[in-house]
């Protein structure tokens, strides 16, 4: 069974040879696993076994895909903003609209001109569509598109105080997401749309549910309807506790829910599944924060195997991923248990790694 078929038969709640997996690591995990696997970082995905081939075109690839070697280095990007590495990932150190009046505000370009150029990053995921399921991640599409211009709280206050400028420029955000989906969708011989609006907190939403409905979630659904015109799944990623939205993602069209943040409040995997399964597939819920990183090698087996047993009563449903990155505290053989009991194992991981080793060698001899 190839990657493709694997995940393909988990959106259609069919039993699968093994559950797919799409894992998120943080950066120094991935260079230390590279280094235990004597292969490139960027390949780890690889040897471990993921299922899926994504990469970021719109405003993620510049806070994802841009390493900087140390702490403090930066750069800005195609909309402006600039961002720092801090503690290994990279944060907004300068909103470029912080400052800005109403009306330089709404001048504001976004960067229409380069859709194409960042719509070309998909060719290099594309030439594993063969074997493996590949995704497009357009995100962010609405609020924190918005937010990442103009700095959360000041949006927070003006969607308040300001609610005509911050629903254009909400609008304005969706209008340029809507146009990169379309081109990607077109261009490519997509398996999902991956949309991604982060609005939800440790312990709550960032805005009121209400307000959500009202502003977001219309503009939001002119993204997924990208998507189910082109006739591809419609992916979806919210870090936090957005329990309060989940129907109404349903709604909208949303087929796949990200990352399932299980030490929030209302975001257990298991009651989720049971509410929700029906009418969504579920990828993540592995719990980053407490048993991955401080639990035994058998207590991640435990709660790993209880998580894709709850997680695929109904056959399948399931893409076994990280509820956040897979801290660099965290044991390798707690890594090693989860993907044991997901079906792959080390033995797996170590020959995978092998295989590329060669393949590289052979690379660098042609």
């Amino acid at each position: 069974m190839t990657s493709r078929e694997r995940v393909y038969l988990a959106l259609q709640r069919k039993p699968t040879d093994r559950v797919p997996i799409f894992m998120w690591y943080h950066p120094q995990t991935a260079r230390r696993l590279g280094q235990l696997l004597e292969i490139p970082a960027e390949y780890v995905p690889i040897a471990m076994g993921d299922d899926i081939r994504q990469t970021w075109v719109s405003n993620n690839y510049a806070m994802e895909a841009i390493v900087h070697e140390r702490d403090g280095q930066s750069h800005v990007d195609d909309w402006g903003i600039e961002w720092t590495r801090t503690d290994g990932f990279n944060q907004i150190s300068k909103y470029p609209l912080a400052e800005a009046g109403d009306e330089q505000i709404l001048r504001y370009e976004f960067p229409f001109g380069r859709i194409d150029s960042l719509v070309e990053m998909m060719n290099a995921v594309m030439r594993f569509k063969d074997d493996y399921f590949v995704g497009c991640d357009v995100s962010p599409c609405v609020f924190e598109m918005y937010w990442r211009l103009r700095g959360m709280e000041t949006t927070l206050m003006e969607m308040l105080l300001k609610p005509d400028l911050t629903r254009a420029m909400l609008k304005r955000s969706t209008e340029f997401s809507i146009e990169l989906s379309e081109t990607a969708c077109r261009r490519f011989d997509l398996d999902w749309l991956w949309l991604g609006d982060d609005v939800g907190g440790q312990d709550s939403m960032l805005l009121s549910p209400d307000i959500w409905r009202r502003v977001v979630k219309p503009l939001l659904k002119q993204n997924a309807d990208v998507g189910k015109r082109h006739d591809v799944y419609v992916a979806f990623h919210s870090c936090g506790a957005i329990r309060p939205i989940i129907a109404d993602l349903i709604e909208i069209g949303v087929d796949v829910l990200n990352p399932i943040q299980c030490n929030c409040p209302g975001m257990h995997p298991l009651e989720l599944k049971r509410e929700f399964g029906k009418g969504l597939v579920f990828m993540g819920g592995v719990d980053t924060q407490g048993v991955l990183p401080n639990g035994t090698a058998d207590q991640v087996r435990k709660a790993t195997a209880e998580l894709l047993e709850g997680m695929t009563t109904d056959g399948g449903g399931y893409i076994l991923a990280a509820s956040h990155t897979v801290p660099p505290e965290t044991p390798d053989e707690n890594v090693f248990a989860m993907y044991y009991e997901a079906g792959i194992s080390k033995e797996e991981i170590f020959d995978s790694a092998a295989q590329i080793r060669k393949s590289l060698r052979q690379f660098d001899i042609d």
